[in-house]
Parts: C-alpha cells; sequence; structure tokens
C-alpha cells in the first residue's frame, strides 16, 4: 500500500547504523561519507540479495557476484595505474555489467561520468574534452567513435568494451586478466577525504546547450540522497522492486544505482531501448513498485490511446522531477492507478538532491524547505533578499549537498557559486505564507513583453487543459518595439483537430493581454527534446522564426 502524508527518519536511523559499523572497523570518523566503503559493507551483509534485473534478457545478479566482480574491477584499476581523483567513463545501455565498474571506481576514489550512448562523434568529442577520462567503457559498435575522439583530443585513454571485441580489451577479459586471482575478504577501499572526493560527473548543459559537468563528491550524495527516501518506513529494502527508465547519464538513474546496494533494493533495468511499448512490456511482466522519472516520461506513458495497453497499479511510489509537473499528469495517474503515491520532486544535480519535503495534499507546491538546507529568494537583478510572500525571487540554496564545481570550468563554477557557499539556481519561485514555496519558471526562459513579465510555463499550463492537447510549449519571437512575442507549439493528441483558433482563445479567456499568443501557433508531431528529456529550447527557438505560424 502507499504510505500517504508520511515523513520519517526512518533511512538516517538505518544508515547511522551502517556507517557506524564501516567506522568502527577503519577508526575514520568521516568513513561515514565513504560511499564506497558503505557499497562494500553492504555487498558483505546479503551476499544472496538480488542487487539487479535486466528486463530484455532475464539475467539477474545478486549482491555476492557484484561484489566479486567489482573487486576484481578495482584491483584491474590499480594494476593499470588509475588512481584516487581520476575519471572513467561509461557509455553503455543499462545491462548487468554498467555498474560494476562503477562501484569500483567508488571503491577507490575515481569519478564516475556517464556518456549518452546516442551522441555523435562530436558530442562525443566535447564530452570527453570537459572528462578527461583514463578509461572509457562503451559497446563495440561505439568503439570506433569514441577513439576518433580521443585521437583528436590527443588523450592517452583506455577503451574497454563491455562486449566482445577484436580490436579492444573486453570487460571479461579486464576481470580475467587482471582481477582472477583477487581475495575479496583481504580488499580494501582506498583511503581518502569524502568531502573533497568527486563521486559522479553529471552531465548537464542548462539552457546553453554546452555540455557540463557537475562535480558531485562522497559527501554531497551520502547527505543528500537519503532524503529521497524519507517517505519510506521500512529498511533495508524499503520497497520491493524499483525500475530504472533512465539512461546512466541521468540524476534518475544514478540516484537508483549509487543507492540500491547500500539500502538493499533490488532494481530491474534493461539493455534494450527503453521505447513505450518496452517500458509497458517491463512493467506488465515483473510489477515494479517504485520509480524514479521525469514528467515527459511519465507523461509519455499515460498517453491516451496508448496507456490501456500496461496495468500501471503495482506501483506504490511514483518520484517525479526533472521539469515542471502539470496537473492534468497527477489526474492522468490517478486514473489509471488511483492507489499510487506521486511525490512532486524539485531538486538539481547541482544540489546533489531535492530541496523541498512535498505535500500531496498540495500538489501546486514544491512544499516546504528541506532542512538539509538553507533557503532563500533572491531578486535576480538587485541581488536583494525578498522576504514578503508571493513575491517571486530566484532561488538560492546552501548546505552540504552543493556540488564542488563545474569539473575543469571554473568561470562557469563562478557564475552559480555565490560568496558563502550559496548555489543560485536559476529558478524564479514565490513562497505563501505558511512558507510554502511553488515554481514560476526558468529565470533564462522568462519572455518580456513591453515592461511585463511573462512565464511559458503559465501560459503552457493553461493550454494542457485542452482535452485535445498533449503537449505544449511556449517561447518567444524578439520583437523591436514590444520585446518578446509568446508562440505556443502544440502537439495534438491523435485523432484531434485542434485549430489555431481555439488555442489563442483559450489563452484570451484565461489569462491578461500581455500574455497573449501574439506571435502565432504552430503544430508539430513531436516536441524537440534534449538527451535528458527536457524540451529543447534551443531549436525551438530556432524553429519559432523558421516555421509557419498561424495568426488569428
Amino acid at each position: 500500500m502507499a504510505q500517504w502524508h508520511t515523513r520519517t527518519d526512518a533511512v538516517h536511523w538505518y544508515l547511522q547504523e551502517l556507517s557506524s559499523r564501516v567506522v568502527a572497523k577503519s577508526g575514520i570518523p568521516s568513513d561515514r561519507h565513504h560511499l564506497g566503503k558503505l557499497t562494500l559493507q553492504s555487498f558483505k551483509d546479503a551476499p544472496d540479495f538480488v542487487l539487479q534485473i535486466d528486463g530484455a534478457t532475464g539475467e539477474s545478479e545478486t549482491f555476492s557476484s557484484v561484489l566479486t566482480r567489482s573487486v576484481q574491477c578495482a584491483i584491474a584499476f590499480r594494476k593499470l595505474g588509475l588512481k584516487h581523483g581520476d575519471v572513467i567513463a561509461l557509455m553503455a545501455p543499462n545491462h548487468i555489467h554498467l555498474t560494476i565498474p562503477m562501484y569500483a571506481a567508488f571503491y577507490l576514489g575515481i569519478g564516475v561520468a556517464g556518456i549518452d550512448m546516442t551522441f555523435k562523434k562530436d558530442e562525443i568529442l566535447e564530452t570527453l574534452r570537459v572528462n578527461a577520462p583514463k578509461i572509457v567503457f562503451c559497446q563495440t559498435e561505439r568503439v570506433n567513435d569514441v577513439r576518433s575522439a580521443l585521437q583528436e583530443l590527443q588523450f592517452d585513454t583506455q577503451v574497454i568494451t563491455f562486449d566482445k571485441s577484436n580490436e579492444s580489451l573486453s570487460f571479461a577479459e579486464l576481470l580475467d586478466k587482471y582481477g582472477s586471482d583477487v581475495s575479496i575478504n583481504d580488499f580494501k577501499a582506498t583511503e581518502f577525504d569524502p568531502a573533497h572526493t568527486t563521486l559522479l560527473l553529471i552531465a548537464t548543459s542548462g539552457t546553453t546547450g554546452l555540455p557540463k559537468s557537475v562535480a558531485v563528491t562522497h559527501k554531497n550524495i551520502a547527505i543528500s540522497v537519503p532524503y529521497m527516501w524519507i517517505t519510506f518506513k521500512n529498511f533495508p529494502t524499503p520497497t520491493r522492486l524499483s525500475v530504472v527508465f533512465s539512461p546512466a547519464q541521468w540524476y534518475s538513474a544514478l540516484f537508483q544505482f549509487v543507492s540500491s546496494p547500500i539500502i538493499r533494493q533490488t532494481r530491474l533495468q534493461s539493455s534494450a531501448p527503453m521505447t513505450r511499448d518496452h517500458a509497458y512490456y517491463l512493467i506488465n511482466k515483473y510489477r515494479p513498485t517504485f520509480t524514479f522519472t521525469s514528467p515527459s516520461t511519465l507523461a509519455s506513458f499515460l498517453k491516451i490511446g496508448d496507456r490501456d495497453k500496461c496495468d500501471f497499479t503495482s506501483f506504490e511510489t511514483y518520484l517525479i522531477g526533472g521539469s515542471a509537473v502539470n496537473p492534468r499528469l497527477l489526474e492522468d495517474m490517478k486514473v489509471v492507478s488511483p492507489n499510487t503515491q506521486a511525490i512532486i520532486i524539485y531538486g538539481m544535480s547541482e544540489m546533489s538532491g531535492i530541496a523541498f519535503s512535498f505535500d500531496e495534499t498540495e500538489p501546486t507546491s514544491l512544499g516546504r524547505p528541506l532542512q538539509s538546507m538553507e533557503h532563500k529568494l533572491v531578486n535576480p537583478e538587485t541581488l536583494k533578499d525578498v522576504t514578503e510572500p508571493n513575491v517571486p525571487g530566484e532561488l538560492w540554496v546552501k548546505g552540504p549537498g552543493v556540488f564542488k564545481c563545474y569539473y575543469n570550468n571554473p568561470e562557469t563554477t563562478a557564475e552559480v557559486l555565490m560568496e558563502g557557499g550559496w548555489l543560485r539556481t536559476g529558478d524564479i519561485m514565490y513562497r505563501d505564507e505558511k512558507s510554502k514555496f511553488y515554481f514560476v519558471d526558468r529565470l533564462k526562459l522568462l519572455l518580456f513583453y513591453r515592461s511585463n513579465q511573462i512565464s511559458p510555463l503559465e501560459i503552457e499550463n493553461v493550454l494542457l487543459r485542452h482535452p485535445g492537447v498533449y503537449q505544449v510549449a511556449v517561447t518567444g519571437i524578439r520583437d523591436e518595439n514590444d520585446g518578446d512575442l509568446p508562440v505556443a507549439f502544440v502537439v495534438p493528441h491523435e485523432g484531434y483537430n485542434i485549430t489555431a483558433q481555439e488555442i489563442k482563445d483559450l489563452v484570451k479567456d484565461s489569462l491578461s493581454d500581455s500574455k497573449q499568443l501574439k506571435g502565432g501557433v504552430i503544430f508539430l508531431n513531436e516536441l524537440p527534446m534534449t538527451s535528458t528529456s527536457k524540451i529543447d529550447r534551443k531549436k525551438l527557438n530556432a524553429m519559432a522564426l523558421s516555421m509557419k505560424r498561424e495568426y488569428i
């Protein structure tokens, strides 16, 4: 059953017991945040527990097997000369081999970067330039592109394939060559300071489109991630089966990869492409109880006409985050799975987790500030604190979850990390009289028409009330005299014939004159998306200028 409205410290009690045993063995107090040692201990605590299932192949693997292979991999890393502070990159589907080098890296204080499998050569090159890995793990079909990029960068980086290759050392060969004579009981993780050791390099492009890597430390994640589990009261194994819909470069996948060994959580993933039909197959066959996914992914699952193919009722809890959640999505969820708890989370890779405690009774709010961070709203122009209720400002946060830096990018780091350790989120919000926070929009996405500030999200939420609208995105085209003229991109549900007049009338009946669609309406079959399943605003802006717009 879903655990409605509960908040508990159970996850912290459990982790305190686990970390106390780790510290008792080492005598090093900071080891309570050493995720390599916590992961090692967790694997040893429950050797027969199933960690992962590949839903595409039916393969599964226990803690004992993952422990053996990850220790072998760590020994191989040491023999290859990798050391604390180095980086490895993973560019592969979510098969059962993917996280083995990840856990090995955690033991040794090596950072882990995920790379989008669909990237073209130039995108691979720019990502490798930023992360500078010592080893890239990938599939055979991507070896040539990876090697070509590395050659152009003049990096002395080894390429290892997860599958068998005639041209590269395979992962199985790596373990056999360097780790076959390993004693698991004798293996010791590297000693390092978790507060200053990078755990993950999380891919982000923000609104610029340029690749950046958010460097989060062991301590960042060890403190922040438990708050993702504060609605659960039974530890270990708070829920029977989680499912990973996201690729390895997304926080929503990394969160589950990091936490599943430590909280003793079986996770379902797949080496096959995560199409909607494949997701339906996984849900229907394995009956998962938990997932963390984006609103756009969930909306595609719940699309009218398709969602009847899947039984969603096994889910106890959805975590939904990554972009704004329209209330209609929650209504659709209630139709297909009325007893599932939906928790909307606001967070960023740069804060290693979430910032608010969501209240299901008020789903339009993000909730109240989480106690793990300090929060304030700031006028982005004057940089003065906004203390009045219901007045928008940029959210700034401060605390032990705030990231270390953008890796190898001090200039961009300086733009968001302020004096005193405050992180500028770039998100405009307001708080009400009860200290509940409400999302307005991304600061960089706000439109300015004459002297008026316009939130594209506000217009999008109005248009999503139309029963025939499946997806919508609003951007602006520049007018020399008036500023930004709002343009609506509309994707209709199949079978609906929507006119531009209907769209404009809906906005006219709901919003003030400054927010009218003076830039027109454009109908599309699908919205352009980024590799992180967010609307590609850069492409939309170009399309608004080049495509035919319907005016009334």
